[in-house]
């Protein structure tokens, strides 16, 4: 009866096995290279796999509930899905690398050799102002530097994120902590779509499970994990997306915040990770700086603002190095810059013609 399966049944058939665990599964691929071989693999043989149980061994050799396995198949072909194995050479490096790698990935779209170049943004699900500002420049600049976004099309920071990938000419991965026909939140049903046709929608979860909390954490080793390093923007202390920086941190990748107001809550998950040693990010540089290779794009970076701040006269150059490290306040930039009302006044309102200073609600300004 084995032989008569697909090579995607014996992926998902092996996953099936109660209590057989990530580790184990790729130390069995890495013996074996296929499941189909494992499941005909020798009694004694198994059990020299590191980590496998006896009683998993038992199951792995007994194991005859085929039906389940082929009706998620069928439902792969129904939905037009792919299912990203292990062993494929499509299968992202970035993760493979991890210490507990998905057997498989379902696919809604196509990742590339150059998703590999990638940086997760991750934060609240109620950001302010400023949270939404940060997020959609640093994604932008991402994109237009060659870096594909990865988030958990959650709502706030994460579909942010995408948004600002996308609307950039940029590709984006979205990870889901459900099954990947199950889109939530349901309002982000289009821009599941405009991903999945830019990018990849990828989630581990079978067919039609549901997004319960339980999922997410490991939906978020994931997100990490196909990335070079991860971006927290802005994070209550409980925030789940310190869950992702610290498996970042996990798998040996880079950790980077954006620094917020002290008295935010939205502040304190972003302020302590900094304080804990995560780079602090004022521009989308001192990420390309520390993840490295990418050399002609900072360049290019850098020589846009230099052009860009060209001719500034002296009093809007004080402005702009002001506001170069935070958002502030009407009043704070007039008592920082020993500057008349007026003036600043009029100085702000020429770096917003030019696009270099944008003013928020309640009379704040930051960099463009």
């Amino acid at each position: 009866m084995i032989l008569e399966m697909s090579t995607n049944e014996y992926w998902i058939a092996l996953n099936g096995i109660s209590g057989l665990g990530g580790v184990t599964y790729k130390n069995l691929i890495s013996r074996y290279s296929d499941p189909q071989k494992v499941f005909s693999a020798d009694y004694k043989d198994l059990l020299k796999i590191e980590g496998i149980h006896p009683n998993i061994v038992k199951l792995i050799k007994e194991f005859d509930d085929w039906e389940p396995v082929k009706e998620e198949v069928e439902k792969l072909k129904k939905l037009k899905l792919d299912l990203l194995v292990l062993t494929d050479p499509a299968y992202p490096k970035n993760l493979y690398n991890i210490y507990n790698p998905p057997p498989y990935l379902y696919i809604a779209g196509k990742i590339t050799k150059d998703d590999k170049k990638a940086i997760s943004i991750v934060g609240s699900r109620i950001p302010d102002v400023y949270g939404k500002k940060v997020t959609e420049q640093i994604a932008a600049e991402l994109a237009r530097n060659g870096i594909t976004v990865v988030s958990g099309l959650a709502r706030g920071i994460d579909s942010i994120a995408h948004r600002a990938c996308l609307k950039a000419g940029g590709r984006t991965l979205a990870v889901l902590g459900s099954g990947i026909d199950f889109v939530y939140p349901p309002e982000n049903k289009s821009l599941y779509k405009e991903i999945s046709q830019n990018g990849a929608v990828l989630s581990e979860f079978k067919i039609g499970t549901k997004p319960e909390a339980s999922n997410f954490p490991r939906r978020n080793r994931i997100i990490s994990g196909l990335s070079l390093g991860t971006l927290v923007v802005q994070a209550t202390e409980k925030s789940g997306s310190l869950i992702t920086a610290e498996f970042a941190l996990e798998q040996n990748r880079e950790v980077f915040a954006i620094p917020g107001n002290i008295g935010s809550k939205l502040s304190k998950g972003a302020n302590k990770l900094i304080k804990k040693g995560a780079k602090l990010v004022n521009d989308v540089d001192d990420i390309l700086e520390e993840i490295g290779g990418f050399i002609g794009a900072k360049n290019k970076k850098k020589v846009l603002n230099t052009v860009q701040i060209e001719g500034l006269e002296p009093a809007e150059m004080l402005i702009y190095e002001i506001l170069s490290n935070e958002q502030l306040h009407i009043d704070q930039i007039i008592k920082m810059s020993n500057l008349d009302s007026s003036t600043v006044l009029a100085n702000l309102l020429s770096l917003e013609l030019n696009g270099i200073v944008s003013q928020l609600p309640g009379k704040y300004f930051l960099i463009s």
